[in-house]
Parts: structure tokens; sequence; C-alpha cells
């Protein structure tokens, strides 16, 4: 397993946060997604073989908020 962060632009409330975790749950790999609101990240445990953190980027995109990866 591995762990990463994600900065996410564009979260205002918890129905925010809660569409962030979703997005990053929902794929194939991820295990853990814990998001910030206030902070504006997202710590993501995953599996490496089954997901990437560009997989993860793209997932919150299509969900409608800006991602930075650290």
């Amino acid at each position: 397993m591995a762990e990463g962060t994600l900065r996410v632009k564009g979260m205002s409330c918890q129905h925010c946060r809660m569409a962030v975790e979703k997005a990053l749950k929902g794929l194939p790999g991820v295990t853990v997604a814990t998001v910030d609101l206030y902070a504006g990240k997202a710590q993501v445990t995953y599996d490496p073989a089954k997901v990437t953190l560009e997989d993860m980027k793209k997932a919150v995109e299509e969900a409608g908020y800006e991602v930075d990866l650290e």
C-alpha cells in the first residue's frame, strides 16, 4: 500500500468534502480517502498496482474540483 496527498481547490462546504471522498473511494485500489475541507487536502491510502495518483486526480476533476499533486 502507498499513501499520497492531493491538494484540492474549489471545496467550500461539507457536501464538497463528501463529493471528493466519494470520487476517490469509488476508484478500485483506494482503501482510505480522508478529505480535510479547511486544509484543502485529501490523504489517500491506495494500492499502486491498481490505481495511480493521476487516476485520482482525474476522478476528483471529473467531480468538479481542481487538483494539484503533492
